[in-house]
């Protein structure tokens, strides 16, 4: 681990995942690869920005207090498998 400092993003969980296709600017592309470099050398962990994406979403929807606010699900829960 470097000491580099702390990341808003801390060490990734394992989870089930869902494979969704997105579209981003190249800028942005650029910024989540170089977030990703960053996060390799202050965790000791190389991933990609594919990787990083599902977990900063849910940071921000964790932080979001308009969307708290409606009583939708919490924290990891976002992660739950959906009921058949």
């Amino acid at each position: 681990m470097s000491t580099t400092g702390k990341l808003r993003l801390g060490p990734l969980p394992k989870a089930e995942t869902v494979k969704l296709t997105i579209g981003l600017t190249v800028a942005l592309k650029a910024e989540l690869d170089r977030y990703a470099a960053l996060y390799a050398q202050t965790y000791g962990e190389a991933v990609d920005a594919v990787t990083l994406i599902p977990d900063m979403l849910e940071a921000f929807m964790a932080r979001d207090r308009g969307f708290k606010h409606t009583g939708s699900q919490r924290s990891r829960g976002y992660r739950e498998t959906p009921s058949q």
